[in-house]
């Protein structure tokens, strides 16, 4: 047998650049949250030795794809099954559900998916963050003061303070800010919104 060509076959395959694209399927209303949440994990995965690079894409409505690049299977997959990365994955999985992952060899795929790689979302302007927080804490607070509070006055200030804190807290989280988020996802991301609005454009 001639091992000298066997192992040069399977130097040429271990060795052979490797680009991964991840497919996800966001949910409504996180994309700016899923958007850094990929550059959070490309920065991490800039430790990882053999490392090449990477990207964040959108293509269309809710679609996302992760890009990232490594010198070598071996270096992706020791990437894909280290610590950090399940602890990213982890994370992700209250943004988005992974539907399809693609790998290849070589580098044609990695200059195309640097066509549409998009710089990350500047974060909407601190007056806008401040106008819709009011606009989700405002009315439960109004609705509490009218309807609930007045019933409680016997009641300690202590507690009667609590009691509005946690039943206004868990409106807002729960039910008001996903739902204005959603609302004013394009005032609060206009950048991102046009990135969305370019790629349904050349993918139709």
């Amino acid at each position: 047998m001639n091992t000298e060509g066997f192992h040069a076959v399977i130097d040429d395959v271990t060795s052979n650049p490797v680009t991964v694209t991840v497919a996800f399927h966001v949910v409504p209303g996180r994309e700016a949250d899923f958007h850094s949440w990929g550059w959070a994990m490309l920065g991490a995965s800039a430790q990882q030795q053999g490392f090449l690079g990477g990207g964040v894409l959108v293509d269309r409505e809710a679609e996302w794809h992760v890009v990232y690049r490594f010198a070598s299977e071996g270096a992706a997959l020791a990437w894909e099954n280290s610590d950090v990365r399940a602890q990213l994955d982890t994370r992700a999985a209250e943004l988005a559900r992974e539907t399809g992952r693609r790998r290849v060899r070589g580098s044609k795929a990695w200059f195309d998916s640097q066509t549409l790689t998009p710089a990350p979302p500047t974060p909407p302007a601190k007056w806008k963050l401040w106008f819709v927080n009011m606009s989700a804490v405002f009315p439960p607070v109004l609705l509490f003061n009218l309807t609930v509070l007045p019933y409680l006055n016997n009641l300690n200030a202590l507690f009667r303070t609590l009691l509005l804190c946690l039943s206004v807290t868990a409106l807002v989280t729960w039910i008001l800010m996903p739902r204005l988020q959603r609302f004013f996802r394009k005032w609060l991301y206009p950048p991102l919104q046009a990135l969305r609005g370019r790629h349904k454009r050349r993918t139709a």
